[in-house]
């Protein structure tokens, strides 16, 4: 929430007027609590893994597999999932987001991200201090998500949880958060950790869990792109 209560305090405060972008962020901020708009995070992520994989899923159920197939990462598996797969792994993963993994994990950290200096006032960001700290996270999760899923192919962990994330052979973009509750916990603390150690405006949080989330779709997804055949080699 700012601490201002009108445009005039705010600018005062700044030393100078407020950009459009400033003013949109004081309108829509300056009434709102920071608890709600740390809980803006989950609400981005659970709209990005709904929302990216669905132009892909249609085109798998609805277009010619021979237009499809020359595309797919793994073109021996003919069988086509079917929509009941597709509706399953959505609302079996959107259970374990919604009520034992993610909503918890950005709503009991909202006095960690206060503590850590993540802020919600003016002035915002600039693209360069926000690239650089984006950057930053992606380093930092990239690093962390590879010892923690290299940890999950051990024996122990694979036969206990991690199977439940390799139920769908042939990937889609609905599998990138199908896990097993407790790997969802851990995964998403590899993301969380980077903002707590590099804190940044409340508004980079969102881009981060956005863009975060998009390319776990993207890299699940199945088809040939530029970051699935990255991760996949």
């Amino acid at each position: 929430m700012i601490p201002f209560a009108t445009v005039e305090a705010a600018e005062e405060a700044l030393g100078r007027s407020m950009t459009w972008v400033e003013a949109a962020w004081f309108r829509y901020s300056a009434s709102t609590p920071d608890y709600c708009l740390c809980f803006h995070n989950f609400v981005i992520l659970f709209a990005c893994y709904t929302l990216t994989p669905l132009p892909l899923a249609l085109l798998e159920l609805c277009a010619p597999a021979k237009l499809t197939t020359p595309y797919k990462l793994q073109p021996r598996v003919r069988r086509r999932l079917s929509p009941v797969a597709f509706l399953r792994c959505y609302t079996d993963t959107a259970r374990v987001l919604l009520l034992l993994t993610m909503g918890p994990l950005l709503l009991i950290p909202y006095p960690v991200v206060k503590i850590s200096g993540i802020r919600t006032g003016l002035p915002l960001p600039s693209p360069g201090e926000v690239a650089v700290q984006l950057l930053v996270y992606m380093l930092m999760e990239d690093y962390l998500g590879y010892w923690f899923h290299r940890c999950l192919h051990s024996e122990w962990f694979y036969d206990k949880i991690h199977y439940v994330h390799h139920e769908f052979r042939a990937p889609m973009g609905f599998a990138a958060a199908h896990a097993h509750w407790s790997e969802s916990l851990v995964l998403g603390f590899a993301a969380f950790v980077s903002i707590v150690l590099v804190p940044c405006h409340i508004t980079t949080c969102w881009l981060w869990f956005a863009i975060r989330g998009a390319v776990g779709v993207e890299i699940h997804c199945g088809k040939m792109t530029s970051l699935s055949l990255h991760f996949s080699s």
